[in-house]
Parts: structure tokens; C-alpha cells; sequence
């Protein structure tokens, strides 16, 4: 089911240049924060799968293949999809029509098989996350314009959970410390979406599982990180970080061939 609320100004959008979705600036991010990431992950390794020039380099082609929407096929990303669906069902006490779900009641397990991979979560985790989000709606699009020095970009993406009064992403991962979505963007951009179209939401938690893999099984932890959007300060650090990315994006036009990011279609290319 999505949500899609409205447009608080539509005369607007025939004057916006860039189109821009929320987990993409995101992505600029990790290119720029690339060698603190390689730090954290590899920086003590005498081995590392990369040098730390090489991960730049591959931060900065993946952010490239973002742009350009290319396919790929990434086990932790897929993971996090099929948790979100199986939270979604449960919330909506419905069957996914993105994949296939099943209930292991002996095993006390929810099977999701999606992209040719079976992803396996606890029943009682599966069923405490959706429970929490008792009331809420799920994958709720949203969208507004940010002016610019550069001109006017759309924002854009899907908010997890809707509460009446929070927002909510719901993030899996198998390394976490305190702070780890501190320097993403969703906690800025959504709440940013919502008031500009009249819906007042300030409040943001990315509700996190943190799945440890071993030998003998997986052991789960849960995590919240808690956001509050204040628009004297994000909306100026959001517009900052924008124009960053359309800098990076005039740059590189030439090798960009999603051509929707740049607000143009074939008809006018």
C-alpha cells in the first residue's frame, strides 16, 4: 500500500532540473566518506581485499552505477529488502507480491526467497518489529523541491513505516556501533518531504537488526537510532549537500546515462 501525499506546490515542478532520490545522497555520501570507510573496516588488516585507493576508486564507480541504475547483485542489500517485506506483510496481514514468503512454525523461522536466495529470520524478531509498528503505513512515497543555487530538485523516496507521529527505516546490517546512520540523509530528507507538503513529522528512528552470522547460526541484536529534524539547521546542510552532489553530476555527465536524473526524458534529451 503507498501513500502518496501532496504536492505542496505544483506549479514548481515544471521548473525542476534535478531529480533526486533519498538513498542516493547516501551514496555521494560514502564516496565521500570512502577512506574513513576503508579505515574502519580494513585499516588494521595486513591483507586487505583493497588498497585503500582502490576502495576510493570503487566507492566512486558504484556511486557512478547508482546514478546509472545498473543492475546488482548484493546479498546484504537483498537481505534488508526481504526483511522490510516480511515486516510489511505481517504489518499488513497480507501475502507479498514481490516474493515468496513462507512460515517455518517448527523451526520458528520466516523463509523469504527472493533473487534466487532464501533469507531466513526469527518469527519472534520478525514479529516484535512489526508490532512496533502497530498503526503505521507502510512504503509511503514521498516527495518535494529543494531550491537551490543550481535550480530546483525534486526529493524523493519511500519512507519504511509512517507513524502518526515518526518516521521510520528500517535497517539491516552485520556490523553496527552507535552512531553507524549518523551521516546518512533519510533522517533529513523524508521529514523534509513531509512538512513541505503540510505534514508535520519531526521525529526519525532507524530501527536496525543487526545480524551476527557464525558457524553454528545467526544471532540477532536490535538497535534504534533516534533523529530529530530541525529545518533552521538540516534544511541548510541538505541544500549544501545537494549542490555538492549536482557538482559531482555536472562533472561527470558525460558518463551518466540515466538521463531522469537530470529531469530530462527522451523527448527532450
Amino acid at each position: 500500500m503507498n501513500e502518496k501525499p501532496r504536492v505542496s506546490n505544483p506549479d514548481r515542478l515544471s521548473g525542476v532540473r534535478y531529480n533526486l532520490y533519498a538513498t542516493l545522497l547516501d551514496g555521494f555520501q560514502n564516496m565521500l566518506d570512502a577512506r574513513s570507510i576503508w579505515a574502519e573496516y580494513w585499516g588494521n588488516s595486513d591483507i586487505p581485499k583493497l588498497t585503500e585507493d582502490e576502495f576510493v576508486e570503487q566507492q566512486r564507480k558504484d556511486f557512478i552505477d547508482r546514478i546509472n541504475r545498473v543492475p546488482f547483485d548484493r546479498i546484504p542489500a537483498d537481505r534488508g529488502t526481504a526483511f522490510n517485506e516480511v515486516v510489511d506483510c505481517l504489518i499488513l496481514g497480507q501475502k507479498s507480491e514481490k516474493m515468496i514468503i513462507e512460515s517455518d512454525r517448527q523451526a520458528g523461522t520466516i523463509n523469504a526467497f527472493y533473487n534466487g536466495r532464501n533469507y531466513t529470520f526469527p518469527t519472534s524478531v520478525s514479529r516484535e518489529f512489526a508490532a512496533y509498528y502497530k498503526g503505521s503505513v507502510p512504503q509511503v512515497y514521498t516527495h518535494a523541491v529543494l531550491p537551490t543555487i543550481y535550480g530546483d530538485v525534486m526529493l524523493y523516496g519511500y519512507i519504511d513505516e509512517l507513524m502518526p507521529a515518526s518516521v521510520h527505516d528500517i535497517k539491516t546490517t552485520g556490523k553496527y556501533s552507535a552512531g553507524k546512520f549518523k551521516n546518512h540523509w533519510q533522517h533529513i530528507v523524508y521529514p523534509f518531504c513531509l512538512n513541505q507538503n503540510g505534514n508535520k513529522v519531526a521525529d526519525f528512528e532507524y530501527n536496525i537488526l543487526l545480524i551476527n552470522e557464525r558457524r553454528d547460526g545467526a544471532s540477532y541484536e536490535t538497535f534504534t537510532e533516534y533523529y530529530a529534524y530541525d529545518a533552521d539547521a538540516d534544511i541548510p546542510r541538505l541544500t549544501r549537500h545537494v549542490e555538492s552532489i549536482i557538482e559531482f553530476l555536472e562533472e561527470n555527465r558525460g558518463i551518466i546515462s540515466d538521463k531522469k536524473i537530470f529531469n530530462l526524458h527522451e523527448s527532450n534529451q
